[in-house]
């Protein structure tokens, strides 16, 4: 649907900078279409890279009508609440940018398509990234096991820590090495940036491992698979990550962490465990007793953006200390230390 040449706008009403609006930070940096402007209100008049770490000279505007003159032709939303359910306030916007003829892109679990349908013209559409496409998948049977190429599964300590970020820049390291690597999108905002891929979330749970189980058996050819991660086995929200071991069957992990964060980000009261535990933790699942794959943490992808030059660099230093393995910011240093663990 989304035309790489067509100029879009990222809502990002309120977030921009802030870590609910990862979805526009991704489609910034790994996004295929020019951006013509990010709308939000609360930092208009500034640029991209005034509010995020993101080197970019998009201008931040406050309406839909200053970003349609600056060609918009998409508005995407950028932005994911918890819950991904869309804000009330939302939908006056919406209908503005609908009627003055542009496309959406919607990552919520709301869905759009039905309420716009009537009112769209020729080559208008609204894109729902978190509908599943197709028939519904098997149950997981573990066939992914049996493939014999690599399957790298993203693991993390929460959510929001990076997860996607890291599997894309270890993507063109592996690529940039040689190697004939695929990204494998799970979530709303790699589907974006890629234009294929599951929204896992909003798969019934007997049919996730399954589906996950189809994306890689369709990327069989690929010498190396990276899957996109989900959530963490250390938060209580989240159910993603074990669909995503038993669909891929493993047969390496990339653990992700923000340098620093001691506890869940939304449930300060649940600690985060040394890292060694979590990597044992998230190797045992992964084998499942010995059931599967006897995949290994092979790197650490630790996202330093919060900090200074130095400060990263001790922090880098410091895991890799603790953990005895490779460490790398993907997006300040590049993952080639850890496409190295790989090949």
């Amino acid at each position: 649907m989304l035309d790489p040449a067509q100029p879009i706008a990222i809502f990002t009403e309120g977030t921009i900078g802030k870590i609910n609006a990862k979805m526009a930070e991704g489609i910034l940096r790994y996004g295929q279409n020019p951006v013509a402007a990010v709308i939000d209100s609360s930092q208009a008049g500034a640029q991209v890279r005034d509010v995020t770490p993101i080197d970019s000279d998009v201008p931040i505007v406050a309406t839909l009508e200053e970003a349609q003159a600056l060609g918009a032709q998409v508005l995407v939303l950028g932005t994911a609440p918890s819950g991904g359910r869309l804000p009330p306030e939302w939908m006056a916007v919406l209908d503005q940018a609908v009627a003055a003829g542009l496309s959406l892109v919607n990552g919520m679990h709301d869905r759009l398509q039905p309420q716009f349908a009537d009112r769209l013209r020729p080559g208008q559409w609204v894109w729902d990234l978190r509908v599943p496409q197709g028939e519904a998948p098997p149950i997981g049977m573990a066939r992914a096991a049996a493939l014999p190429n690599q399957r790298v599964l993203m693991v993390g300590t929460d959510m929001a820590v990076g997860k996607m970020t890291a599997g894309l820049e270890l993507t063109r390291s592996l690529r940039d090495a040689g190697r004939d690597a695929v990204f494998l999108a799970t979530g709303q905002t790699g589907i974006a940036i890629t234009g294929r891929g599951i929204p896992l979330d909003a798969i019934r749970v007997d049919h996730a491992g399954g589906a996950v189980e189809r994306l890689v058996l369709e990327a069989a050819s690929h010498d190396v698979a990276v899957v996109e991660g989900q959530g963490s086995l250390l938060h209580p929200g989240s159910t993603a990550t074990l669909p995503l071991m038993r669909g891929s069957c493993a047969t390496h992990l990339i653990l992700c962490h923000r340098a620093g964060m001691e506890a869940l980000l939304d449930a300060p009261e649940i600690r985060i465990p040394p890292l060694r535990e979590v990597i044992a933790l998230n190797e045992a699942v992964a084998r499942a007793a010995g059931a599967l794959n006897g995949a290994r943490v092979v790197g650490i992808a630790l996202n330093t953006a919060r900090l200074s030059a130095a400060e990263a660099d001790a922090a880098i230093q410091a895991t890799a200390e603790e953990t005895g393995l490779p460490v790398a910011d993907p997006v300040r240093n590049g993952a080639d230390a850890l496409a190295k663990a790989l090949l």
